[in-house]
């Protein structure tokens, strides 16, 4: 479904993301793991339109993206929660959902309102305060007007920056259980996300990224028994863990 192929960004003379290639396959939780400043956060912008690669190519279902807007990457199916959240502050939880429901142009009002419940079913919390401002939710509540907001596009393909970041344990849980229940009714989501073992533990596949490169991919379930993934990244006690086995491939 998405492919990236050889990737090159930077932000002025600085090099971010180092010949990055990974795919995305229909159906699948794919996730990113690394640490501050490996250039995940990057990585989705560039997909998404908002920053411009060096070189290299991205495609979506054959079809490439560079060069493209971001409001012609969402028509094409690609939707972003960003890192951070990103809400409309001054805006009613309705507004900020109805927003993201635009691009979508002529759809019609009831497929637009079946779209909306689900929404709400999915976050019941939201539908409690759809009349609130936005910036006076709480940061769970923003992050899940977040995830709503890309969900009112309809897309293909999700785009999940950080939705644990700042959440207590069972927020956390709840959004980890949203994006299995996307997930199994048929949306493919790329998942970028510091709590690894959160990430490794919903999704197919998952990439190590490493000040810009792509260090390590595989299966998550192997992903989880590498030996320098759960050192890193899953706080084990490298010393007391045998040496690393499975289909992971370092790059």
């Amino acid at each position: 479904m998405l492919q990236v192929r050889n990737l090159y960004t930077r932000y002025g003379p600085v090099s971010v993301l180092k010949n990055i290639s990974l795919h995305v396959d229909r159906g699948d939780i794919v996730c990113l793991i690394g640490a501050n400043g490996a250039g995940k956060t990057t990585l989705l912008l560039a997909i998404s339109g908002l920053i411009k690669p060096e070189k290299g190519e991205i495609l979506l279902e054959g079809r490439r993206l560079n060069g493209l807007s971001p409001e012609k990457i969402v028509a094409m199916g690609v939707s972003h929660s960003p890192e951070g959240r990103q809400v409309f502050a001054p805006l009613t939880v309705m507004e900020n959902l109805m927003l993201g429901a635009y691009p979508r142009g002529k759809s019609s009002q009831a497929e637009i309102r079946r779209d909306l419940d689900e929404v709400f079913a999915l976050f019941p919390r939201l539908h409690e305060r759809r009349d609130q401002l936005a910036g006076t939710l709480s940061g769970g509540e923003q992050q899940m007007l977040a995830m709503g907001r890309a969900m009112m596009a309809r897309p293909e393909l999700l785009l999940l920056d950080e939705p644990s970041l700042g959440l207590a344990p069972k927020l956390v849980d709840v959004i980890m259980e949203t994006i299995v229940t996307l997930n199994s009714r048929g949306m493919t989501i790329l998942l970028v996300e510091q709590n690894a073992n959160k990430a490794l533990g919903i999704a197919n596949r998952g990439y190590v990224l490493e000040t810009g490169r792509i260090i390590l991919q595989g299966p998550a379930a192997e992903l989880v028994r590498d030996s320098e993934v759960r050192r890193a990244y899953l706080g084990r006690d490298y010393d007391s863990l045998s040496e690393r086995t499975g289909p992971c491939q370092r790059i």
